[in-house]
């Protein structure tokens, strides 16, 4: 989310976090730029009126450079000229402040559908499948209740099948910040999510890889995979 006036910003971003949406913010062009050419977004929230390079810009520049992640202008500026200056930039989407909620949530699910062939809408491991517009996890069909964060963590292991995901990684990837080194809120939340998934799958499906990670594979026990670090 690219959003100078910090309340504005702060608002929108709470609210995306509640819905499980990992949210960067930034306060200006020159960061916004930036952002989007280190890390892959599924849809940019775009600002038109910003200090050092305005949303035009930002727009045009990106789609140059052949990057295709969906851009949602959100501003005050509604005119006419100003949405067909927007759309000409390279935005896929134009939304006037001020918004309800609910329909900036409904067009990023839309502009979601629309990501490309990059961002699959269903992920599956096995009996697990995952449904990212949705917001629906099941196992063997069977909806699983989950949390958000459990939900962001279950997305992130089965885009990573098999792979061992460490704890840092987890937590830059999921939670979006830094914690204390000793805190255990990692291996609190992916213990819950284990249990869930093992009682509907009937087997454990998240291994703890000792002094390393975790890992979404079949048939191993959580304690039953050695340090490989």
């Amino acid at each position: 989310m690219v959003e100078d006036d910090r309340k504005v910003a702060g608002f929108i971003e709470l609210g995306l976090q509640e819905e499980g949406y990992v949210v960067d913010v930034a306060g200006d062009g020159d960061e916004a730029s930036l952002l989007a050419h280190v890390n892959e977004y599924d849809v940019i929230l775009l600002d038109v009126v910003l200090p050092r390079k305005n949303g035009f810009q930002i727009a045009a520049e990106l789609r140059r450079e052949g990057r295709s992640t969906p851009i949602l202008m959100l501003t005050s500026r509604d005119a006419a000229e100003d949405v067909v200056r927007g759309l000409d930039a390279g935005a896929d989407d134009y939304l006037a402040k001020p918004f309800p909620f609910d329909v900036l949530l409904a067009r990023i699910r839309a502009l979601s559908r629309r990501g490309g062939a990059a961002r699959l809408e269903v992920l599956r491991y096995g009996s697990v499948e995952l449904d990212r517009i949705r917001h629906i996890a099941t196992v063997n069909h069977l909806r699983l209740d989950l949390t958000p964060k459990e939900f962001q963590l279950l997305e992130y292991f089965l885009l990573h099948p098999e792979e061992v995901i460490r704890r840092t990684t987890l937590l830059e990837k999921v939670w979006d910040m830094h914690f204390d080194p000793g805190s255990n809120v990692v291996d609190v939340h992916v213990g819950n999510l284990r249990r869930k998934l093992t009682d509907a799958a009937g087997e454990v499906l998240l291994a703890t890889i000792r002094g390393v990670g975790f890992s979404l594979r079949h048939g191993g026990d959580s304690g039953d995979f050695a340090d490989q670090s």
